[in-house]
């Protein structure tokens, strides 16, 4: 089974395994760069689960993307931070410190989508959440 029909599993378990099989990899070896568009492409899936998937594979790619991929796709990956789920919010919060550990130059960007995010769309218990992966994000880039 190729990794990208994995990824967009029914079976969010094996789906999910194989997500953390795949970032393990991503950290140790560029072999997964050349998927970026295919991460990218995930984004536009009708399943938050598989939206959240491919942002975190991609990235998992900024220490190796020479090509500046992530730049040019930073507009839509950041999209993923207005999702209606906040569950998925705060895994791609999580994320994008991989990427403003190799990316610096993308912080004013991402500072300037953290601002804008409107948390008042997520129930009470979910917004301090949200609310402190933020902050925690925006510590990485003081």
């Amino acid at each position: 089974m190729d990794i990208i029909t994995g990824l967009q599993n029914k079976k969010d378990t094996e789906a999910h395994q194989l997500l953390l099989q795949l970032e393990k990899q991503s950290s140790e070896s560029n072999t997964l760069y050349e998927y970026f568009d295919d991460f990218i492409n995930l984004l536009k899936n009708k399943s938050s689960f598989v939206r959240t998937r491919g942002f975190r594979l991609a990235c998992a790619q900024a220490q190796w993307d020479v090509e500046n991929k992530i730049k040019k796709n930073l507009e839509l990956i950041l999209l993923m931070l207005d999702d209606e789920k906040p569950t998925a919010v705060r895994q791609c919060l999580t994320a994008l410190h991989t990427v403003v550990l190799y990316k610096p130059e993308l912080c004013e960007t991402i500072i300037a989508k953290l601002d804008a995010m409107d948390l008042s769309k997520y129930k009470d218990s979910m917004s301090p959440l949200v609310k402190k992966d933020m902050e925690e994000l925006r510590k990485m880039m003081d």
